[in-house]
């Protein structure tokens, strides 16, 4: 089999398709279906349609998109915010409605592989997730705090439990936003982006 230069150093073999359909285009980006979709509603990602209205994606246009906007990209430039939630289909939901609003966005399943995050390069902005399994996000708060300082890095936090004494907690602890789950997506950013502009 041959291969072709692709982005990222990678071979594509030659023999794969120069275009591929939605779900095959998540899967090369590795993303969900919604993700990309929104993405080239917004023209972050080129896509084609059918006569039929289905989307078509070419491969070299998918391959600039990862050379932009992939972990190596050497152009990004927005602030930095951590996601640290255990359930991915938030945290792949909260990545995608901030990119496209200019933010860098990384992520974390668990409290340690967030506060794992933070020593390699502290963000300009934490999404936590209050109810995770082992360590919670009262914990991880706590520990943010007690390296980086109280209110040195801004966290805003997300809970099952909307009632008021959640809320309350929240600020009590330091946090400098609550939101219930689920929530709004332009809550979200309109939240992000009082505490950090683009």
């Amino acid at each position: 089999m041959t291969y072709r230069d692709a982005a990222g150093g990678r071979r594509a073999p030659t023999n794969e398709p120069d275009w591929l359909t939605l779900g095959q285009a998540a899967k090369y980006l590795g993303v969900a279906q919604s993700t990309i979709r929104k993405w080239s509603d917004v023209g972050k990602v080129p896509a084609f349609y059918t006569p039929g209205g289905h989307r078509r994606y070419r491969r070299s246009d998918l391959d600039a998109f990862l050379e932009r906007s992939g972990p190596g990209a050497k152009d990004k430039t927005g602030p930095v915010v951590l996601v640290v939630d255990d359930d991915a289909g938030v945290r792949e939901f909260v990545r995608a409605n901030l990119e496209l609003e200019g933010y860098l966005v990384r992520e974390a399943a668990s409290a340690a592989e967030g506060l794992t995050a933070l020593e390699q390069e502290p963000p300009d902005l934490i999404l936590l997730d209050v109810m995770m399994p082992e360590v919670d996000g009262w914990e991880m708060l706590r520990q943010v705090q007690e390296r980086f300082g109280v209110g040195a890095i801004p966290v805003i936090v997300f809970s099952g439990q909307v009632e008021e004494r959640a809320i309350d907690e929240a600020e009590t602890r330091g946090a400098r936003g609550f939101l219930g789950k689920p929530f709004d997506p332009q809550r979200l950013i309109d939240q992000a982006k009082q505490i950090l502009p683009t």
